[in-house]
């Protein structure tokens, strides 16, 4: 009688819990991340975090001044010498070796939820090759201004301003894989997945970091494989590549080395859906032939048109597929140059209006239309195997040899912000294999249809030198200090406001 009586309230408290629980909230769609607001004079503070070959994690500030207006903004108006005001001011808020070996990969979480009185927290995941995943715990507010003046005695005797965050902390190492770390995803605050070399796809939760399910990933086989550096002796390289997660929560998609399809999972039930195999044709096409690898190095979910798409990158090219899992159109074309990171960018003021950018090998970012009404037919030619696929259009581009900007963009990140009259413009870090991490301005003319299409679009602002190899960058705008939240030296408790899903983990 008395287990019953327990059963029954455990019951009753469990159906309470359900009654009483928070609306879900609706998905925010890649490249769709709400723009931030813009006040005052315009300055914002974006907290940039860059990994590299050489074992060191950066963490800069950069701080942008008030841009000019049209008036004052002349190109024959220069100033130099100590009156030339800079209008980006760079300060290190961490430097050190985070890892073993090279970082491979970066991710950040959404801040946490605005409590009254209490400051806002960013969580930062780091994956390299020592088969590690270092989880760190970032303040999304600027240091106050009772620390910057407890520093300003150091950075005076420093060769670079320094802006230590105190409230920034290291929260421990996941052990989840035995390979590389090759992805590292947020989904949401309250769940991280990563993939690695071990094929598998990990999904933990950031209330305790437990390991809550495993996707495994089949490994190819030896027989009609290539073989190189990346595996062992006798073996066959293998691992993922990377994944995306529709904006439902419901779908994730795959892509693995020595593998020439794509793999679908369901994330409802954990298990693999369906495998779509990249037709010999369509990878003849976009210059992927018989001695080629044929894989998928990345791949990002969009929407264009009306539609959600997604776009799978290889070595020199990249094809969008519809929900059909048809191939829509290629994006580079003729442009022959290597592909390092592909995402989507809201461009207007629907979502439906977007760009897909491209990091390229030459030292810039293409911006291109995938958009029905934009794609251009391939040309005709009497050469075989004939063009078949349309191409996308170029809207814009960024950096280059115009720019000075020569060698590769391994990585970026693309940050909206809006002013108060409801004018929408992009700050854009980019960082580079020669060191250098470059903040731009995208205004909103340069990625409408009918932008800028020759030359660069944007103004470099100021460039950052790392002297490091950069292998990966995320970034964010950090969040004014609201009023009312003490400078406390135990800025972080593990509170249950983290934890967004109340409904259910597994």
């Amino acid at each position: 009688m008395a287990k019953r009586k327990r059963e029954a309230a455990t019951n009753g408290n469990a159906a309470g819990k359900l009654s009483s629980a928070k609306k879900p909230k609706a998905p925010s769609r890649p490249g769709q991340a709400l723009p931030f607001k813009v006040s005052g004079d315009g300055s914002v503070t974006i907290q940039i975090i860059a990994g590299s070959y050489d074992r060191v994690l950066h963490g800069i500030t950069a701080t942008t001044r008030s841009p000019p207006t049209s008036s004052v903004a002349k190109p024959s108006s220069k100033i130099s010498g100590p009156a030339a005001q800079k209008a980006v001011d760079f300060a290190d808020t961490f430097l050190f070796n985070a890892h073993a070996s090279a970082i491979r990969c970066l991710a950040l979480s959404p801040p946490s939820e605005p409590i009254p009185g209490q400051p806002q927290k960013v969580f930062l995941a780091t994956g390299s090759t020592d088969e590690r995943i270092n989880i760190y715990n970032l303040s999304a507010h600027p240091p106050s201004s009772r620390a910057a003046d407890e520093q300003k005695l150091l950075s005076a005797v420093t060769p670079r301003p320094i802006l230590e965050n105190p409230k920034n902390r290291e929260l421990g190492t996941l052990l989840h894989h035995t390979s590389n770390i090759t992805k590292l995803v947020f989904p949401s605050r309250s769940k991280l997945l990563s993939g690695s070399e071990d094929s598998t796809i990990a999904v933990s939760r950031s209330r305790d970091w437990a390991l809550l399910h495993t996707f495994k990933c089949p490994v190819p086989k030896v027989i009609g494989r290539p073989s190189g550096d990346t595996a062992a002796l006798g073996g066959v390289p293998s691992g993922v590549n990377d994944f995306a997660i529709h904006p439902s929560s419901k779908i994730m998609i795959s892509v693995s080395k020595g593998e020439r399809c794509m793999r679908l999972w369901n994330l409802e039930t954990g298990r693999k859906s369906r495998v779509l195999n990249f037709s010999r044709e369509t990878l003849t096409e976009i210059g992927e032939g018989r001695h080629s690898t044929g894989e998928a190095h990345s791949i990002v979910w969009g929407r264009s048109g009306g539609e959600d798409e997604f776009a799978v990158a290889f070595d020199r090219d990249i094809l969008v597929f519809g929900m059909d899992c048809t191939p829509r159109c290629r994006i580079l074309g003729d442009t022959k140059t290597k592909v390092h990171k592909v995402c989507y960018v809201q461009t207007g003021a629907t979502p439906d209006e977007t760009a897909l950018a491209v990091a390229t090998e030459d030292g810039r970012v293409l911006f291109y239309s995938t958009d029905k009404t934009d794609l251009q037919d391939p040309p005709k030619s009497e050469a075989k195997p004939a063009r078949t696929l349309p191409s996308a259009k170029l809207v814009a581009q960024l950096g280059g040899k115009e720019a000075g900007v020569l060698t590769r963009i391994k990585d970026f990140a693309i940050l909206p912000v809006e002013s108060e009259d409801g004018q929408r413009s992009w700050y854009v870090v980019t960082g580079s294999s020669d060191g250098k991490l470059r903040l731009w301005r995208l205004e909103a003319g340069d990625l409408q249809a009918g932008g800028k299409k020759k030359g660069s679009a944007g103004k470099l602002l100021e460039t950052y030198e790392t002297q490091n190899r950069i292998t990966c960058v995320e970034a964010f705008i950090m969040i004014p200090r609201p009023e009312g939240v003490e400078d406390s030296e135990y800025e972080y408790n593990d509170d249950s406001s983290d934890d967004d899903d109340s409904e259910g983990d597994e």
